[in-house]
């Protein structure tokens, strides 16, 4: 293929790489590359944040582009040049055939090149479809243009369609921000309306605890003279009664006289008015109580959003189980994942850290910092506890299985299902949990039990329950009732 030549150069130079025709108002982008201000501004159109130069892609400032004088001189010059430069019998600018110096007249279809006559009749080219120089460029200009005419509607969809997209965003995000501020008010009317009605409900119970106040004191104030009047009789009587007879006569008819009462006065009722007030406070609290309850369950899946994402922040957590704390009375699996009970003891070694007679096991992990979760399967037992421990939990005597003794736990007694606080707290759960997740969350000092099968929150300490201190897993184990490690 002939080399191109200086004005072709020249002409791709001054050709708008959008239009593909020469500049018209040429102007340059930040990064270098020059467009027709018509062209790169429809590129531009619409309200996008990021604008990109349409050759680079690298992003620039929106319509920060400068005119180029420079480059409209040298487009002028190359149209000049176009009209001056030599004309062939066509009246185009023919090139110079370089291996028979002849004119460029035809154009070889197959070889995709200009060809002098010579060249057609060469074994090279005889065979190709050959057509006049002047022919194939009208053949193929129509065939660009009909490909610009595609390519600049299929653009014209395109920035149509950006521009929708964009328009109908700002729409939505207009629609967002406006239900934001509508939520922020109402929640801010919402909080106004409960801290009004908590420093109303606190003033009546001040009231209350003045006028109840007042009645005891007076209560209190005539049982103590009636109790004091009643002192000095009975003591009188009974060093009367100590008296020889002689002495013990005189006077005493007089004396059963000073000593007789009345029939005792029971202390002042609460009065009707004090009584309706106190009903009429709790008529009050059950009536926001209510209120506060139907509000709450107009957000369920809210709520349900909102635990699921406080429970995903808590990591899984590997847990075996320490032999060298295991009662003798249960047995671990190889893996330290199973344990079980079984009457006859085992002959291990006794230490400091083995639970002795209480048949519990701590887990070889301990956890100081971090929210934690693992799940224990209790299965169908009957007799079982599941929860965490201080590491420096009582393991000797009778210990407390309570939050005094060091052990946050639910367990499983016969028929009762139960929290391990002191005292114990009653759960009611239908079915039986099968599986149980505990989730220890450190920093908080708070740890959870949750039915894993049921995903269903079943007791929680609250904040501030467990010490700063390192915390283990911890299991009781009775008659009949495995307890495993879920994976």
């Amino acid at each position: 293929m002939a080399a191109e030549s200086p004005l072709e150069s020249l002409r791709e130079e001054a050709t708008c790489p959008l239009c593909l025709e020469y500049f018209t108002d040429p102007v340059i982008t930040d990064c270098g590359h020059s467009f027709c201000r018509a062209c790169l501004s429809r590129c531009w159109e619409g309200p996008s944040p990021a604008i990109t130069c349409p050759q680079c892609r690298e992003t620039v400032q929106q319509r920060n582009f400068r005119p180029t004088r420079q480059l409209a001189n040298i487009v002028e010059l190359v149209k000049r040049l176009s009209l001056q430069a030599p004309k062939g019998a066509g009246g185009e600018h023919q090139g110079v055939c370089g291996e028979h110096q002849e004119a460029l007249k035809l154009f070889c279809d197959e070889d995709q090149t200009p060809i002098c006559v010579i060249c057609h009749l060469s074994q090279a080219h005889h065979a190709h479809r050959v057509l006049p120089i002047q022919e194939a460029a009208q053949e193929y200009q129509g065939k660009i243009q009909a490909h610009l005419k595609t390519l600049r509607e299929e653009r014209e969809k395109l920035l149509g369609w950006k521009a929708t997209g964009e328009r109908r965003s700002q729409e939505y995000l207009k629609q967002t921000q406006a239900e934001r501020q509508k939520i922020v008010a109402e929640f801010q009317q919402l909080r106004q309306f409960l801290e009004e009605q908590e420093r109303l409900l606190l003033a009546q119970l001040e009231k209350l605890d003045e006028a109840i106040g007042r009645l005891q004191t007076d209560t209190v104030r005539k049982l103590s003279t009636q109790i004091s009047h009643l002192s000095e009789q009975i003591g009188e009587l009974e060093g009367k009664c100590q008296k020889p007879a002689s002495e013990f006569l005189q006077d005493v008819r007089s004396t059963l006289s000073r000593c007789e009462t009345g029939p005792f006065q029971p202390p002042e009722e609460i009065s009707p008015e004090l009584d309706e007030r106190v009903r009429g406070f709790s008529q009050q609290t059950t009536a926001l109580s209510e209120t506060l309850r139907q509000f709450t369950d107009t957000l369920p899946s809210s709520l349900d959003r909102a635990r699921g994402k406080s429970l995903g922040a808590f990591r899984q957590a590997t847990v075996t189980l320490d032999p060298d704390t295991a009662n003798l009375d249960l047995v671990l699996s190889e893996d330290q994942k199973h344990v079980r009970w079984e009457q006859t003891q085992q002959r291990l070694p006794d230490s400091p850290e083995r639970f002795d007679p209480v048949p519990c096991v701590l887990g070889h992990e301990g956890f100081i910092s971090g929210k934690h979760c693992w799940e224990v399967e209790v299965g169908d037992g009957c007799y079982w506890a599941v929860g965490v421990a201080r590491e420096s939990v009582s393991k000797k005597g009778q210990i407390s299985l309570s939050p005094e003794g060091g052990i946050w736990a639910v367990e499983q007694w016969g028929v009762q299902f139960r929290a391990l606080t002191s005292p114990v707290t009653p759960l009611s759960l239908s079915p039986p949990p099968r599986r149980i997740r505990v989730c220890l969350d450190c920093g908080r000092g708070q740890v959870t039990f949750i039915d894993a099968g049921a995903e269903a929150p079943i007791f929680t300490f609250p904040p501030g329950s467990l010490p700063e201190e390192r915390i283990r897993p911890w299991i009781w184990v009775g008659w009949g009732s495995p307890l495993s490690l879920c994976p």
